[in-house]
């Protein structure tokens, strides 16, 4: 596959993540802070929150499977996990933060476990995502070609 090809796939693929609502404005913005001095940077703080994030989703599951669920502790787990999520621009992943922390207040367990179901499935759905728009940055570099910068006009 030709360069341009490849760079009009990538931007197709892009635009795709923000018309499902994968993503927000935010991810623009992450954008914007890489430069030649710092390349991987959008890279390695992705990658960042996705390490971080399996290990808050595997403290939330170990929280919620308590006797006696502290709804506290699982609301201040989802509250993290809702504002570092914002902060990469994962829109979908951020919602569901938002659902549940509502049933944490409310401390509805049952509405509580529903909720975790669905932070897990949206945080793998924007994880895979993410992996292909990486891979595909990559086949680009890798074939000579540069990074289509992204506008939000674009959208």
């Amino acid at each position: 596959m030709e360069v341009g090809q490849m760079q009009r796939r990538l931007v197709e693929f892009t635009k795709s993540m923000f018309m499902e609502g994968f993503l927000d404005g935010q991810f623009l913005q992450l954008q914007q802070l890489q430069d030649e001095s710092n390349p991987d940077f959008v890279v390695e703080v992705v990658s960042l929150f996705f390490q971080d994030s399996e290990k808050l989703l595997n403290d939330l599951t170990l929280a919620l499977d308590q006797q006696n669920v502290d709804f506290k502790r699982v609301d201040a787990h989802v509250h993290q996990l809702k504002g570092s999520s914002s902060s990469i621009g994962a829109q979908r992943v951020k919602n569901a933060c938002i659902v549940f922390r509502n049933f944490c207040e409310e401390q509805n367990l049952e509405g509580c476990m529903r909720c975790m179901q669905q932070v897990k499935q949206e945080f793998y759905l924007v994880k895979n995502k993410f992996d292909t728009l990486f891979t595909l940055e990559q086949q680009i570099v890798a074939a000579g070609g540069s990074i289509p910068a992204m506008e939000i006009t674009s959208f």
